[in-house]
């Protein structure tokens, strides 16, 4: 899957959902900081997609940069609330309590 939207990004294409692609493929893959690169171009295209925002911080958190996950979630919970995305919203209340109670 990364290999096609790799191929698909060199074409010129690039947009949110091919940012997002890209971005859960390298997360699932185990490199967190390359899935963090294309989440950050992901929400930098669109500030609203709060689910791109819960996986950045996710991905960040993974790469060690856990004040930069809590600013992405902190993100994430806005543009959630702004779309009232509940789902959205209660996980990453979820992730944000953890990472205070780990701090």
């Amino acid at each position: 899957m990364i290999e096609s939207l790799e191929k698909m990004l060199a074409k010129g294409m690039d947009n949110p959902l091919l940012r997002f692609g890209l971005g859960k493929g390298y997360l699932d893959a185990g490199d967190a900081s390359r899935a963090a690169e294309h989440l950050r171009r992901c929400v930098k295209q669109d500030p609203g997609y709060s689910a791109a925002w819960k996986l950045l911080g996710k991905a960040l958190k993974q790469s060690g940069e856990l004040d930069a996950a809590r600013t992405a979630w902190e993100q994430g919970l806005a543009a959630a609330q702004a779309k009232g995305d509940k789902q959205a919203e209660k996980e990453i209340t979820v992730f944000l309590r953890k990472l205070e109670r780990n701090a």
